[in-house]
C-alpha cells in the first residue's frame, strides 16, 4: 500500500473518529472497516499495518525498527554490510539496500522510514523521504545544521507527512510531570537552568588535523555513500563506526547526542523557543609548552560549556540555560543531600526557582523536588498532559499511531524542529568560543558575527543537496 498525500487526498479524508460518529453505532469501533469507507488509498486505518522501511540500521536504528517490529517490515538500507549484517539476517523478507535514493525510486509500497543514519546525512535523507510522501521518524539530533531543521520542518507541513524525532524521553512520564509541576508552581519562577551530561564517551578532542593514512576501504563498505553531503576525504576507521561524532564534518558532538535528551523537559515546560544569545566556552589545545592551537580543528572539544540567553515569553521571566560537558558539571546544589548523585549516569537537568529546586535524569527520568523532604510535602497536581502508552517501545509506537491517522506524534516537527535549532546553535557557540553570538531565531541570523552566520547552512558536496 502506497501512501500519497495531496491536498485532494487531505480534503476528502474521513478519519475513524469521524465514521464512528456519524454512523452513531457503538459497536463500530470494534469492526474492521473497509479502507475505502475510512478514506480511500491514501489513509491507514488502525486496522492495518503500516510498511516500514529502515536507513542507517546497524545502529540505534536496529532498536527502532525492532520496537516497530509488529508493524510489516518490509525494506532495510545500509551502506554497511558487515556492520548491519545482523538487522538484514533478523528480517529476510525485507528487500536489502545500500542506495536510499534506489529504495525511494524502485519500492513504492512504502508508508514510513527510520532514519538513524550519522547526523550528517540525516536531513539530505528524510528530504527526499518526505518529497516522496512518505512518513519520518529520524534520529535525534535531527539535522546537522541549524538552517536543515528548519528545512526539514516546513517541508514536512507542505508535504503532510507524520513526522517524529527520535527523542524518546519526550513521551516519557518523567518529562511530562516535570512540565505539570513547573506550570503548577512547585518552584516557582525559573530564571536559571543547568544540563549536563559525561558525553563524549568516544573519541574527541584528541586531533588537531584529520588523519594522513589512507588504509584500503573495507570491501563491505561503500565509503562514497557513507561521506554522503560532506566533503569527500579517504576513508579511516577513526571515523566509524559511531566514532563519526567527535569529527564536525559528520557529528554534532555531546549536545547533538545527549543534549535533546536532557533539555527537553526545560524546553518544553519552559516554552522555549529561540535564543537572545548563545556563548561557548571549551577546552583549549596545546601541542606543546605554550604552543596553543586555534580552535579550528576537526574535531569537537573534548569538554565545553555553552551558554543560552532567552528572553521573557508567555508570562514567563527570561532565564538562562547552562550545558555542561565532557566531565564539568554546574555547582552541587545546597539542598542535594550528601552522597546522593546529581542526576543519573547519562548526565541530568536543574531548574533553580525562586521559591525551590527540581533535578531529574537523562530523558526526564525520575524527576524530584529538592531537598527530598520538599518532594514528601509537594501535593501532586492533576495530570494535565495526555500519557502516551508506557513501555520501552513507546515514542515509536506513538508515531506509527500518527502514521495511521491518530494525533500527532509527541515529538513531531513542529517541536522538534525549533528544539534542533535551540540545540545547534550551541554548537555553532563552540565552533566560535569566547564570543556572544546575537541570533534572530525567526531569520535564521547571527546579527554581530559574519563568519558565525556562515554556518548557519551548510555546504554540500557537489551532488547533494535538499
Amino acid at each position: 500500500m502506497s501512501i500519497k498525500r495531496d491536498s485532494k487526498t487531505e480534503s476528502k479524508k474521513i478519519t475513524r473518529r469521524t465514521f464512528v460518529k456519524g454512523t452513531a453505532l457503538s459497536t463500530a469501533a470494534f469492526m474492521i472497516v473497509p479502507r475505502h469507507v475510512l478514506g480511500g488509498p491514501g489513509f491507514i486505518p488502525p486496522s492495518d499495518k503500516l510498511n516500514i522501511a529502515g536507513i542507517g540500521i546497524g545502529g540505534m536504528g536496529k532498536n527502532n525498527i525492532k520496537n516497530c517490529a509488529d508493524e510489516n517490515i518490509v525494506a532495510l538500507c545500509d551502506i554497511d554490510d558487515a556492520y548491519a549484517a545482523p538487522v538484514f539476517k533478523e528480517y529476510p523478507k525485507a528487500k536489502k539496500y545500500h542506495d536510499y535514493r534506489k529504495m525511494l525510486e524502485e519500492q513504492k509500497d512504502i508508508d514510513a522510514i527510520i532514519i538513524a543514519t550519522p547526523d550528517h546525512t540525516h536531513a539530505v535523507i528524510a528530504m527526499a523521504a518526505i518529497k516522496a510522501g512518505k512518513h519520518v521518524y529520524v534520529q535525534k539530533p535531527l539535522t546537522h545544521s541549524v538552517s536543515e531543521a528548519r528545512m526539514l520542518t516546513e517541508a514536512a507541513r507542505e508535504y503532510k507527512v507524520v513526522t517524529q524525532m527520535g527523542n524518546q524521553g519526550h513521551s516519557g512520564n518523567g518529562t511530562r510531570l516535570i512540565c505539570e509541576w513547573i506550570w503548577d508552581g512547585a518552584i516557582g519562577d525559573i530564571k536559571e537552568v543547568h544540563a549536563w551530561t559525561n558525553r563524549p564517551v568516544w573519541p574527541q578532542g584528541i586531533e588537531v588535523d584529520r588523519p594522513k593514512e589512507t588504509p584500503p576501504v573495507p570491501s563491505t563498505l561503500d565509503w562514497d555513500m557513507w561521506i554522503g553531503p560532506a566533503a569527500f576525504r579517504p576513508y579511516h576507521p577513526a571515523y566509524l563506526p559511531e566514532k563519526w561524532r567527535g569529527w564536525w564534518d559528520f557529528g554534532t558532538g555531546s549536545l547533538g547526542d545527549l543534549g535533546l535528551h536532557i533539555m527537553d523537559p526545560a524546553f518544553w515546560a519552559l516554552k522555549l523557543k529561540y535564543p537572545e544569545t548563545v556563548e561557548g566556552n571549551i577546552s583549549t589545545y596545546w601541542e606543546g609548552f605554550w604552543k596553543y592551537t586555534e580552535p579550528k580543528n576537526e574535531m569537537y572539544p573534548r569538554s565545553t560549556i555553552v551558554r543560552y540567553k532567552f528572553p521573557e515569553r508567555e508570562g514567563m521571566p527570561p532565564v538562562k540555560l547552562t550545558w555542561w560537558d565532557g566531565g564539568l558539571m554546574p555547582p552541587r546544589p545546597e539542598e542535594l543531600e550528601e552522597g546522593r548523585k546529581m542526576g543519573d549516569s547519562d548526565g541530568g537537568l536543574l531548574f533553580i526557582g525562586d521559591k525551590g529546586k527540581l533535578m531529574t535524569g537523562c530523558y526526564g527520568e525520575n524527576p524530584r523536588l529538592i531537598p527530598e523532604t520538599k518532594m514528601r510535602e509537594y501535593k501532586l497536581p492533576e495530570p494535565t498532559i495526555e500519557r502516551i502508552p508506557s513501555g520501552s517501545a513507546g515514542h515509536e509506537k506513538d508515531w506509527v499511531r500518527a502514521c495511521k491517522g491518530g494525533k500527532p506524534a509527541s515529538s513531531n516537527f513542529d517541536y522538534a524542529g525549533p528544539f534542533a535549532e535551540m540545540v545547534l546553535m550551541g554548537n555553532l557557540a563552540v565552533r566560535f568560543p569566547n564570543k556572544k553570538l546575537l541570533w534572530d531565531g525567526p531569520n535564521m541570523t547571527v546579527t554581530n558575527n559574519v563568519e558565525a552566520n556562515a554556518y548557519v547552512k551548510r555546504q554540500y558536496r557537489e551532488g547533494w543537496s535538499l
